[in-house]
C-alpha cells in the first residue's frame, strides 16, 4: 500500500514539474497545461486514497477497480487523440489556405515585375 502513494506522489510531482517546464519554455499551452495537471492531481488523489477508487468502481459497477482505472484512461486517451486530430485537420486547412495566398502572391509579384521587363514573360508563360 504504501509503494502506491509514493508511486503516485512521485508520478504527480514528476507530471507537474515536467508541465511547469515546459509552459516556462513555452512549449505546451495553458489550455493544455491545465488538463495535465488535473489528471496529474487526480493520479495523487488515487494514490493517496485508495478506497476513492474502490468506491468509484462498487458506483458503476465494475468488479475490479484497476479495470475502471484503465477503461478512464484509454477513454482519457482517445478524447485526446480525437481532439489533436481535429486541431491537426483544421491546421492542415490553414496551411493549405496560406500556401495558396503565398503562390498568389508571388504570380501576382512576378506579373508586375514582368511590366517592367517584357523578356520575363516568356518565363511566366505570358505572352502578348
Amino acid at each position: 500500500m504504501r509503494a502506491n502513494l509514493i508511486l503516485g506522489l512521485l508520478g504527480s510531482l514528476v507530471t507537474l514539474g515536467l508541465l511547469f517546464e515546459m509552459m516556462r519554455r513555452h512549449r505546451l499551452r495553458e489550455k493544455y497545461a491545465v488538463f495535465w495537471a488535473l489528471i496529474a492531481v487526480l493520479t495523487l488523489l488515487v494514490a493517496a486514497v485508495p478506497n476513492l477508487l474502490t468506491w468509484a468502481a462498487s458506483l458503476v459497477g465494475v468488479a475490479v477497480p484497476a479495470n475502471l482505472l484503465f477503461f478512464a484512461a484509454s477513454m482519457l486517451l482517445l478524447v485526446v487523440s480525437v481532439q489533436h486530430s481535429s486541431e491537426l485537420g483544421s491546421l492542415e486547412e490553414k496551411t493549405r489556405t496560406l500556401a495558396e495566398e503565398v503562390a498568389l502572391l508571388r504570380m501576382e509579384l512576378r506579373l508586375k515585375q514582368s511590366d517592367d521587363d517584357p523578356a520575363d514573360r516568356s518565363d511566366l508563360g505570358l505572352h502578348q
